[in-house]
């Protein structure tokens, strides 16, 4: 019996078993869904951002009050001596020599206590809090970024399998059409009206455009297996594309991206964003000429015995407590954090110089995938023509062997241009495509091309 393939989408709500290999089948649009959902890269960058939000919370919570506790007890084998001067009042004649050995402290001694340590005033701190939410908003711009890089990889890779489809339909459909012209000539060869030669030079090219078709098909196994790499998909799933290439590639589509004049590119954004943590970060170094203020507290108790069973007793515990507040002033750091200071003004200098560079990159980049992009038009509206024109040869060239006027070699020749025309017509269309997608990074709209 027959296996019954079931077609499910897989990770967007539909999924099933069945019988063999799970197919998943997706339109462009789903296979980048599915790639913001699943690829590895945009997974670790969304991992990131909650990195990022940790770390606002830990950047926070320094400034809250900071409690300890603390529990001691300590065991003294021997007691430390001290020793003090023989002499009177105090001096004790019965004990030679000019000092008196004494010990002080007891056996046992343990402690219970609290500390309390609050913030009163630290520039760093307020600095330190802004550069968190700063870094925060950097890690969504480099989300972003990973996604349009994931996004034209998806692009491309869909686009590379949808040409090793037509390449594969367009290879068995010539090797169809050769194998008749071959046993229409063996035939002739046998009633004695064509040639050996004749037969195998068709042979020849039967055997060319099968050596192709091979190509092809390993061409579109390799290609599916980076689709479903890029996109996040398990290598166990087969996938099928349920576009073809003429469908991506509408005229009038093409024609209004060429009129885009974009939007900010997230890369902007992201040096923008670095520009101002750099600031944040010389304003933290000034900041730290600034003296630091905290209010501190403490309340212990203590107790001590000579034996163990009296350390804790009641009578033998004493409590004590402390209110302060501790300030900090900077003196000489050894020019320390006038060193940083003019770090920070050199990375800004050259932040600003990659930032003009950038734009300028920017523009250079808009102006050159709007020329690719119309140049592939171009050789996209020749490449159809000559398709068309290789047919029409190939069909006047058989129609003439076929009513003995035309030569053999003539229709050989023919139908290997009209293969040739084939290869280059999708190259032509792969090859716009891409511009397209090219075109739509440098205008800053793949991301936004998507949602929309």
């Amino acid at each position: 019996m027959k296996k019954i393939f079931i077609l499910f989408f897989f990770g967007l709500g539909l999924s099933y078993q069945a019988h063999s290999q799970e197919i998943v089948e997706l339109t462009l649009e789903e296979a980048l869904n599915f790639t913001l959902e699943n690829n590895i890269d945009v997974k670790n960058a969304q991992l990131e951002t909650l990195i990022a939000k940790a770390t606002i919370k830990e950047t926070t919570a320094s400034g809250l009050p900071q409690i300890t506790g603390n529990f001691d007890l300590n065991y003294n084998p021997s007691i430390p001596v001290v020793f003090l001067p023989n002499q009177p009042p105090f001096g004790d004649p019965s004990i030679p020599g000019d000092v008196i050995p004494a010990r002080f402290g007891v056996s046992f001694q343990s402690s219970l206590g609290v500390n309390v340590r609050q913030m009163i005033f630290d520039g760093s701190f307020f600095v330190g809090l802004q550069a968190a939410k700063t870094y925060r908003e950097l890690t969504d711009l480099d989300k972003i970024k990973t996604e349009n890089d994931a996004i034209e990889a998806v692009k491309k890779a869909y686009f590379g399998v949808l040409v090793n489809q037509e390449r594969i339909r367009l290879a068995e459909a010539n090797l169809s059409r050769i194998d008749t012209l071959l046993a229409e000539t063996r035939a002739l060869n046998e009633a004695g009206f064509a040639e050996k030669v004749d037969v195998s030079r068709i042979q020849v090219q039967r055997n060319n455009t099968y050596s192709q078709l091979e190509r092809s098909r390993t061409a579109l196994e390799i290609s599916q297996q980076i689709l479903k790499l890029q996109m996040g998909l398990p290598m166990e799933y087969d996938v099928v594309l349920s576009e073809t290439l003429a469908e991506l590639n509408p005229i009038e589509e093409i024609n209004a991206l060429l009129l885009e004049e974009g939007m900010e590119r997230v890369e902007v954004s992201q040096l923008n964003t670095n520009l101002e943590l750099v600031k944040l970060d010389l304003k933290n170094n000034q900041s730290q000429y600034m003296p630091t203020i905290d209010f501190v507290a403490n309340g212990i108790r203590s107790g001590a015995g000579n034996a163990f069973n009296t350390v804790y007793d009641k009578q033998n515990w004493f409590g004590s407590s402390l209110l302060g507040v501790s300030m900090q002033i900077p003196i000489f750091d050894g020019l320390l954090k006038s060193a940083r200071i003019q770090q920070n003004r050199v990375q800004l200098q050259q932040l600003e110089n990659q930032r003009f560079f950038l734009k300028e990159s920017i523009k250079n980049e808009v102006f050159t995938a709007k020329s690719n992009l119309r140049n592939e038009l171009n050789i996209l509206r020749v490449q159809r023509e000559n398709l068309d024109l290789a047919r029409e040869v190939y069909d006047i060239a058989k129609i003439k062997y076929q009513e003995g006027v035309g030569s053999n070699l003539e229709v050989v020749e023919a139908d290997a241009a009209l293969i040739e025309a084939e290869i280059n017509y999708l190259s032509a269309l792969y090859d716009g495509l891409v511009s397209k997608v090219d075109l739509e990074k440098a205008l800053g709209i793949l991301k936004n091309d998507l949602m929309n």
